[in-house]
């Protein structure tokens, strides 16, 4: 077993693990560790835990320090320089008239590093923009093109539900999302309806798709002959939350149809429909 502590750095950033070193840290504090990307300051969101070393990928870097009130009055102030700094790159890039859209920038707790992010329909030579900007903060200077999941993820918006988007408010990470899960909800396959503001597929599809995985597999499918207490049958359409069908049956062979919802505990399938074979649908996949 070995002792870790999880922290974020944003607030709907992905969780990373460090050795607390023997600093008892509680959940909803501040941290300074030292990361791939410099020295930073990040919010506790998971406390002193024992785990399986299984579970861990060795080494993990040891926190610092628990945040003082020194540390995190730097913090603000490194946020308020990073809107200073988001407004004069915004000039910059309009200078060098560069086809660039800038979403964010960041600076490093320690000051050392000052990142941009930006969405682009293309690659981006911004050589000189950088030499400029490097000789404005005196800092390293990083330009970092993300794509438009990342980019609804840092701006936020409100979804089609009217909240707060999933991805700026609590997932950590992005799972992959096909038109698989929308076929299988019984969604409307309309790119309109089905797509986030990113212009993707909604991520709350992935949401509920286990349980409908399971009870599909409940399910005849449309077209099947049945046989029911009240004769047999072809279906006509199913409910999947409900496991109900909707058939047309008849006592007898050259009875009129009647129209009849059955419960799939109810229904014998005599005959299933052909299925034509189906090309495999390639998911979606997330840019970092």
């Amino acid at each position: 077993m070995i002792e870790i502590v999880g922290i974020r750095f944003k607030k709907a950033g992905k969780m990373y693990y460090f050795d607390p070193d023997g600093i008892k840290l509680e959940r909803g504090s501040f941290a300074i560790v030292e990361t791939a990307r410099g020295i930073e300051c990040g919010l506790v969101i998971k406390e002193n835990t024992f785990v399986s070393e299984q579970n861990i990928v060795q080494p993990l870097k040891k926190v610092q320090r628990q945040a003082t009130k020194e540390d995190l009055a730097l913090e603000e102030k490194n946020k308020i320089r990073e809107k200073e700094a988001f407004a004069i790159c915004l000039e910059k890039i309009a200078q060098h008239q560069l086809d660039m859209k800038l979403i964010d920038a960041e600076i490093t707790f320690d000051q050392i590093k000052l990142i941009f992010y930006f969405t682009s329909d293309g690659r981006v030579d911004f050589r000189e923009l950088v030499k400029e900007l490097a000789s404005i903060f005196r800092m390293r200077i990083e330009l970092r093109q993300i794509g438009v999941r990342d980019e609804a993820k840092m701006r936020n918006g409100i979804g089609i539900c009217g909240r707060s988007l999933c991805c700026a408010t609590f997932l950590g990470d992005f799972q992959p999302v096909s038109i698989k899960m929308a076929k299988e909800q019984s969604l409307s396959l309309n790119p309109t309806k089905i797509s986030g503001i990113c212009g993707r597929l909604m991520c709350c599809l992935k949401y509920e798709e286990d349980v409908y995985e399971e009870l599909n597999q409940k399910l005849p499918n449309v077209g099947d002959i049945i046989d029911t207490v009240d004769g047999s049958g072809e279906i006509l359409s199913t409910n999947v939350l409900m496991q109900t069908v909707k058939a047309a049956v008849r006592k007898k062979e050259n009875d009129p149809p009647t129209i009849g919802f059955y419960s799939v505990d109810e229904i014998t399938v005599l005959k299933a429909k052909k299925q034509k074979k189906q090309k495999p649908i390639v998911e979606e996949e997330y840019e970092e």
